[in-house]
């Protein structure tokens, strides 16, 4: 935090909703991401959104200085997204009925390169959708809100050792989700092409088992981060590219 978002914040402690309206306009975004990430839906992310800021301004005597404003933030943003996660039943949206898909829909101008992008992003987040939210939230606030290891921490009142399971079980679990995502269009490729052998059937599914064994074989050694990258460049594009809102 700089010094002019401090003393927005030190204003509106003192009781100044002008001043807390600035900080609003500066977190709005990494707070909007947040609850979109982990809600699935930009209405209810929306509400989320509002609701986290109303329930800062009403707890910012409870705030303690000592702690970065942003993950105190993320923090009441989270719990909020937790209670609603619990509250209604999952529903996993389709991609064509997904309100960003289909606004590209009437959107031909749009570039490819930037269609396939936002395809890239609805992708992952029904990917994602389908995490615990104790897994959801460590990869969220990673790699959408760029956040440390120890602020995820902060956020999730964790330790840091936690943080980094849950990110290496959650990076195994969409990579798994992943893999299986793509074998019905690997099995609509090989009937377009007129059939394979079973020899390179079986290889494809050595493939497809790989990522797999190789996760569990590096479980317990740290942060597999270049490992992630290798076994599932596309997925990595997809959560570090403009999956940004």
């Amino acid at each position: 935090m700089n010094e002019q978002e401090q003393e927005w914040l030190d204003r509106a402690r003192a009781g100044e909703q002008e001043a807390f309206g600035r900080l609003v306009e500066t977190y709005q975004r990494p707070v909007f991401a947040l609850t979109y990430r982990m809600l699935g839906d930009l209405s209810e992310a929306e509400d989320a959104a509002q609701e986290t800021f109303l329930r800062a301004y009403s707890r910012l005597d409870q705030y303690d200085p000592g702690r970065k404003f942003s993950t105190w933030l993320f923090s009441i943003a989270n719990y909020h997204c937790i209670d609603r996660l619990r509250k209604r039943r999952v529903q996993f949206v389709g991609l064509d009925e997904s309100p960003v898909v289909y606004s590209l829909e009437s959107e031909s101008s749009r570039p490819e390169a930037e269609t396939l992008a936002v395809e890239q992003a609805e992708e992952m987040q029904a990917l994602v959708n389908q995490l615990e939210p104790e897994y959801r939230t460590p990869l969220v606030l990673r790699y959408w809100n760029d956040c440390s290891y120890q602020e995820i921490a902060d956020v999730m009142d964790i330790s840091v050792a936690a943080v980094k399971s849950r990110l290496f079980r959650a990076r195994k679990k969409l990579a798994e989700l992943y893999e299986a995502a793509q074998q019905p269009h690997r099995v609509e490729s090989m009937a377009n092409s007129g059939g394979v052998s079973l020899e390179t059937d079986g290889h494809r599914k050595g493939e497809s088992d790989q990522p797999t064994a190789q996760f569990d074989a590096a479980g317990g050694k740290g942060e597999p981060e270049e490992v992630w990258k290798a076994l599932t460049i596309p997925l990595h594009r997809a959560l570090t590219s403009g999956a940004g809102l």
